[in-house]
């Protein structure tokens, strides 16, 4: 089970050098193995809001939650203590903490192109590294 990081979605959204790596794997694992954040979810909304692309976030959602099949996730008012200890622990910035926090507490193994989460207990795993596993 894998928690897909932001910046995952964002390399396929903006077609970066990556994206067709991040695009197999997202389309390539099981229904079901794959999660979101709901900090996720609302951080690529923000990012495609401010480009006034409103139609473009709604064909993602529809792409990721049912097409795709991901699961959304979320923290609650009583995981934010975690999420502090997190951040001070591994020196992660917010939006870090809150997925490190969300896979520590769910059981997921993060998914991300960044390199912060090398630095933590859980480390992290590209989608290359991914699929590459899947496909063994």
């Amino acid at each position: 089970m894998y928690l897909v990081d932001t910046n995952v979605i964002l390399e396929v959204l903006l077609e970066r050098e990556q994206a067709d790596e991040a695009e197999r794997f997202l389309c390539q694992m099981p229904r079901g193995s794959l999660f979101v954040s709901e900090f996720s979810l609302y951080s690529l909304g923000v990012f495609l809001f401010r480009q006034g692309k409103h139609e473009v976030f709604l064909k993602l959602v529809e792409d990721l939650f049912e097409s795709l099949a991901i699961c959304l996730v979320r923290l609650t008012p009583q995981d934010v203590p975690a999420l502090i200890s997190a951040a001070q622990r591994y020196h992660l910035d917010f939006d870090d903490a809150y997925q490190y926090t969300v896979a520590e507490k769910h059981d997921l193994t993060i998914v991300s192109f960044d390199h912060d989460f090398d630095q933590t207990e859980r480390g992290r795993k590209t989608p290359k590294e991914v699929l590459r596993a899947s496909e063994a």
